[in-house]
């Protein structure tokens, strides 16, 4: 069969993705032994993977080699299996390429079969996914919420950023989000819940944050100039989880001029990574599935059908042009 997939020819300036990835067909023969084909349904769009198309060999994971097929999780049907655990048929979420089909060997990437009962596919790629997995974890783990207590999110329109404001609702705590624009902001308070939203566009975003109150966790997605702001406003002995550094996957990085605060404040700052808490990944699942369940966790999905328009939506993820999870919908 052919297969199509985005091929890495370069490392891209900015977002300027259109010029380092370029769409190829080649031939795919039959599952090696140990390994299955997977027709891929859904292909999520993680900002993380930013950092996979850089040179840097200091960040949470190695670069991928240019000229190779760009990597990413995906959900799909199994069509080929060289595997004694993987059957033709079964659906699985893992990580397998920007393609029409993945052949990969599902115990190396990760492969989970899809539970019945989840009528929605594209849910094993936000709440019961990597996803629901990190705001959990940064919310619970790494922030040590407790109730009572006020949690600042930051790219709280996006898809960790959705389910950390409600997991963060759920377990007691007053949250307020921040997301760029008014719509944003009014998405976050009508319908996800968060009791305040603040627009960092805007032109009083610093008084804003400052009359929202002493922040006790902070769930970090962008870092940049913002966490400045947050610095200043955070309770003692306040918590900081970093979660991505939007500000920074394109090259441009910073340091926070506020850093004093962390000592003034007695503040702690931790960085954390869903493939750290992998093992734990049954429990997480679990536990979300249980507020999904109860219709208490709620995600909004920017799709984009086709794979040919693939960057087009990875593009979003940067430019702050989608509210919830980015996928993109292939052909079946």
């Amino acid at each position: 069969m052919i297969n199509r997939f985005w091929r890495i020819d370069r490392r891209p300036e900015g977002n300027q993705f259109a010029e380092a990835l370029s769409l190829h067909e080649a031939q795919l023969g039959p599952a090696p032994d140990g390994q299955v084909t997977i027709r891929n349904a859904i292909i999520s769009m993680d900002a993380g993977t930013r950092m996979w198309l850089t040179d840097r060999t200091d960040g949470y994971q190695p670069p991928l080699d240019l000229g190779i097929p760009m990597t990413g999780l995906v959900v799909g049907e199994i069509v080929d299996s060289a595997h004694p655990d993987f059957a033709v048929g079964e659906w699985v979420r893992t990580f397998g390429i920007w393609g029409d089909y993945s052949q990969v060997d599902p115990v190396m990437t990760g492969a989970v079969k899809l539970a019945p009962g989840v009528a929605d596919k594209r849910a094993w790629l936000g709440p019961l996914g990597m996803n629901g997995w990190t705001a959990l974890w940064g919310i619970e783990r790494t922030g040590a919420a407790k109730a009572g207590e006020t949690v600042l999110v930051s790219a709280a329109a996006g898809a960790t950023g959705i389910l950390a404001v409600q997991i963060a609702k759920l377990l007691g705590c007053r949250t307020v989000g921040i997301a760029g624009g008014k719509e944003k902001c009014r998405f976050l308070t009508q319908d996800i819940g968060a009791d305040q939203a603040l627009d960092y566009k805007s032109d009083d975003f610093a008084e804003q944050l400052s009359k929202a109150g002493g922040i006790d966790v902070y769930f970090d997605n962008v870092g940049g100039p913002i966490l400045d702001h947050v610095l200043k406003n955070m309770n003692h002995y306040g918590r900081i989880a970093v979660c991505g550094l939007v500000s920074d996957y394109n090259g441009m990085r910073t340091a926070p001029a506020e850093f004093d605060q962390v000592l003034m404040r007695r503040l702690r700052i931790e960085g954390f990574f869903s493939p750290d808490f992998m093992d734990k990944g049954d429990e997480l699942t679990a536990r979300l599935k249980t507020w999904v369940d109860a219709g208490e966790l709620a995600m909004p999905y920017d799709v984009t059908q086709g794979l040919e328009e693939t960057l087009v939506a990875y593009e979003k993820l940067f430019t702050g042009g989608n509210i919830g999870k980015v996928i993109v919908e292939l052909e079946q």
